[in-house]
């Protein structure tokens, strides 16, 4: 019994792990291996609270310690890639060494970090916030940290320069990171993807969002995860409308 209760925790502990690694490479610049073992904490994520539900051994321990492991892989993670993208966008090496001599520094990356707080404040206020047990309020940490995460892999895997071109521009960078920190905290009501049972009508606007989703994938690939992430908050707010009448 006690080992079936420590299940969803050595899952979460695996998100955390990946969320250090992914940490080690960001800061080495290496961003998509970074957002690879990022991709690979969020699946983490998912089905440490799966596990919860299905197992029933939710826990305040296993609250506390999902937030704690999202701060690292959705928090500190995507708060140095915005940093590594503000610094490769006026041109310089973001260089954690502050005693090297090699590379110089563009102080206006740090601006990134402003996610990494606005994270941990969202993380901190969902501990206690009994209104999201059922839904969200605000842009889950995860949704953020992938729309973040896509960019250097969109770099990488669609070489259009006129789509490089916007991603390297400091003052898109910077307007990202505003909009990412205001929707991490904004009074936004959004629908979650946790599934209570299999049934269409009541899980529709979930079905309908994950076709959507992985049409744009098939079609788009990478490019089409900023465009779901932007979806996710139209259709709740859709939604909301429409429950409301």
């Amino acid at each position: 019994m006690k080992l079936k209760k420590q299940i969803p925790n050595l899952i979460t502990l695996l998100n955390l792990l990946c969320g250090c690694i992914a940490t080690i490479f960001a800061v080495q610049g290496d961003l998509d291996v970074a957002a690879l073992f990022v991709v690979l904490g969020i699946g983490f994520d998912f089905f440490d609270g799966l596990a919860a539900r299905v197992l029933k051994v939710q826990s305040e321990l296993g609250l506390q310690l999902d937030s704690l492991a999202d701060m690292v892989t959705s928090g500190v993670v995507p708060g140095i890639v915005i940093c590594q993208l503000l610094s490769r966008a006026s041109g310089s090496t973001l260089n954690l060494n502050l005693y090297s001599d090699q590379g110089s520094i563009s102080y206006i990356s740090l601006i990134g970090l402003l996610v990494t707080l606005a994270s941990a404040y969202r993380l901190a206020k969902f501990n206690i916030d009994t209104r999201q047990t059922t839904s969200f309020i605000g842009l889950p940490t995860p949704a953020n940290t992938l729309l973040i995460m896509s960019l250097p892999l969109i770099l990488s895997f669609n070489p259009a320069e006129w789509i490089s071109n916007i991603i390297l521009n400091q003052w898109f960078l910077i307007g990202l990171t505003v909009l990412s920190c205001y929707l991490l905290n904004a009074e936004i009501p959004l629908f979650a993807l946790k599934f209570k049972t299999w049934d269409f009508k009541e899980n529709s606007i979930r079905y309908i969002f994950l076709l959507i989703a992985l049409l744009l994938l098939v079609a788009l690939h990478f490019t089409a995860i900023p465009i779901i992430i932007l979806l996710y908050v139209l259709i709740s707010l859709v939604f909301k409308e429409v429950s409301a009448v």
